[in-house]
C-alpha cells in the first residue's frame, strides 16, 4: 500500500481530461511517485550535509532536480523565506500556497536606478622582493612613508616612543595576529627569561648556544627582533641587559639556518644605540660603557661583511651616522669614542685612510682641554678617546717600512714636522712615543 493518496492523483488526471482511471494504474502511479519523491529528497540531504547545513533548502531541491535530469522548479531561488497562506476549501483539509508579493509599478518605475558596479580587474605588482620594496606606482613612495612616520600617534601607539616619554605601562594591541604553537610560545618565553638570568651563567649560555644553532626558529624571528629593541629601549641604564641583548642579536646572526635580510635595518638601530647612545650606564662610572661600546662595535662589523651584498646602503649610512656622532662637539666624548669604533669597524682601513685621518687634527683640540684636567672624570674618558684614535690610526701601519739609510724614520725633525702637520701635536707626541717608524711613516704618506 502506497503512502500517497490516490485521490491527489486522480484530481490531478482529471484537471488534464482524463474522466476515470483503473485502480491499479493509481495505485501504480502512486507507488512511482512515492519512490521519485524519496529519491528527490535524498539527493536533496546531500546537497544539504555537503553544504554543512541543518536546514533544507530550495536551492538543494533544485540541485538535486538537476543531478536527477529532471526540469527544476522556477520561482523558488529567492533567498527570503516563503510565505505560505492558508486556504479552506469545504470541511477538508486546508491548502497551503505560497502568497504571491504585490509590487506598485509605479513606485517601482519611479525608482532611482541603482549604480553601475564596477569591473572587476586584478594587477600583479612585486610588494617586496627580499625585504626590498620596488619603486613603481603602486606601491608607497619614501615621502609617504616619512609622513606616516610623522603622523603623531599618541605616547601608546608606539611603544618605544612610549618607553622615552615616561609610559612603560601602556600595552599595545598588535594588529596582526600570529599563530604560534604551544612549544614555540615555551621555547621563546624560556629562552628570553635564560639569557637575562642574572644568577646563572650555565642558562645563560645554554640558551645563546641553543639560539645560535637551532634551525626552527624561522617564526620567531619578528618576536625576538622586537624583544631586542623593547629591551634597549627600556634599559639604558642597565648594562647587564644591554650586554645580553647584543648577545642575543650576536646568537641570531650566528645562526646559519636564519635567513635575516629582510630584518637587518631593525637589528642594526639597537646595535646603534648601544655604539653611540649618549647616556649608558650609571652616570658615576662614565668608563663602564666602554665594554659595552667595544662588543657594539664588533657586532656592528660582523652584520656589515655579512650582509653588505644584500643591502648596498648599509655601510655608507652606518659610515655616515658614525661619522656624525665622531666629529660632533656637542655629544659626550663617549659617543665620540663610539663613533671612532664604529667606522673601525664599519669601513676598516678605508675608512680610517679617509673618513678619520683627516679629521684627527681637527678633533683634538676637543679632547686637549680634558686631557690636561687632572683628575676630573672627563679626563679618563678624553683618555679612552685618545686610545681608541691611536689604535684606529695603527691599522694603516705597513710593516715592510723600517730604516732609511741607517735612521729611524720618526727620528728625523723634517718627519716629526710632517706628522706634526697631519694629525696634530697632541696625536704626534703619543705616535713618536710609541718609536715606530712605519707608523710614522704610513700615517704621513697615508
Amino acid at each position: 500500500m502506497s503512502v500517497w493518496n490516490p485521490d491527489n492523483i486522480k484530481d490531478v488526471a482529471e484537471s488534464i481530461g482524463i474522466a476515470s482511471l483503473n485502480d491499479d494504474v493509481l495505485q501504480g502511479l502512486s507507488s512511482d511517485i512515492e519512490y521519485r519523491l524519496s529519491q528527490v529528497l535524498e539527493e536533496s540531504l546531500k546537497f544539504m550535509r555537503h553544504s554543512k547545513r541543518a536546514t533544507l533548502s530550495t536551492q538543494d531541491v533544485a540541485q538535486a532536480l538537476r543531478v536527477l535530469d529532471v526540469e527544476p522548479l522556477y520561482g523558488y531561488e529567492s533567498t527570503r523565506p516563503l510565505r505560505f497562506g492558508e486556504a479552506s476549501i469545504g470541511p477538508g483539509q486546508p491548502i497551503f500556497y505560497v502568497e504571491d508579493e504585490e509590487v506598485d509599478f509605479e513606485k517601482l518605475i519611479n525608482a532611482p536606478l541603482p549604480k553601475v558596479p564596477r569591473e572587476i580587474t586584478l594587477t600583479a605588482h612585486f610588494l617586496a622582493v627580499d625585504g626590498n620594496q620596488p619603486t613603481i606606482p603602486h606601491n608607497p613612495t619614501v615621502a609617504d612613508s616619512r609622513n606616516q612616520e610623522l603622523v603623531p600617534k599618541g605616547p601608546g601607539a608606539n611603544p618605544h616612543i612610549a618607553a622615552i616619554s615616561g609610559a612603560d605601562n601602556v600595552t599595545v594591541k598588535p594588529l596582526v595576529k600570529h599563530l604560534l604553537s604551544k612549544e614555540l610560545q615555551l621555547y621563546f618565553s624560556n629562552a628570553c627569561s635564560a639569557v637575562f638570568d642574572e644568577n646563572s651563567d650555565e642558562y645563560r649560555a645554554a640558551a645563546l648556544a641553543s639560539i645560535r644553532t637551532d634551525p626552527g626558529l624561522h617564526q620567531l624571528i619578528p618576536y625576538f627582533v622586537q624583544f631586542i629593541a623593547e629591551k634597549v629601549t627600556h634599559n639604558l641604564k642597565n648594562l647587564f641587559i644591554l650586554t645580553q641583548t647584543l648577545q642575543l642579536t650576536s646568537a641570531l646572526l650566528d645562526n646559519k639556518n636564519l635567513y635575516l635580510d629582510p630584518y637587518v635595518s631593525s637589528l642594526v638601530p639597537p646595535v646603534l644605540t648601544c655604539l653611540i647612545g649618549r647616556h649608558l650606564g650609571s652616570s658615576a662610572t662614565p668608563l663602564s660603557s666602554y665594554t659595552l661600546r667595544n662588543t657594539a662595535a664588533t657586532l656592528l662589523g660582523s652584520i656589515c661583511k655579512k650582509y653588505a651584498k644584500s643591502s648596498h646602503t648599509l655601510k655608507p649610512r652606518l659610515a655616515r651616522t658614525c661619522l656624525k656622532h665622531f666629529l660632533d662637539p656637542t655629544k659626550p666624548l663617549a659617543t665620540n669614542y663610539g663613533g671612532i669604533i664604529g667606522l673601525q669597524a664599519v669601513g676598516g682601513i678605508e675608512a680610517v685612510r679617509v673618513l678619520i685621518l683627516p679629521n684627527v687634527k681637527v678633533y683634538e683640540t676637543l679632547i686637549r682641554e680634558p686631557l690636561e684636567d687632572e683628575g676630573s672624570p672627563k679626563q679618563a674618558e678624553a683618555e679612552a678617546v685618545l686610545t681608541a684614535l691611536i689604535a684606529a690610526l695603527q691599522t694603516l701601519e705597513d710593516d715592510t717600512f723600517g730604516f732609511l739609510n741607517g735612521v729611524k724614520n720618526g727620528e728625523t725633525a723634517d718627519q716629526d714636522r710632517k706628522l706634526e702637520e697631519r694629525v696634530g701635536p697632541l696625536v704626534a707626541a703619543r705616535v713618536l712615543q710609541m718609536q715606530r717608524p712605519s707608523l710614522v711613516k704610513a700615517l704621513i704618506e697615508a
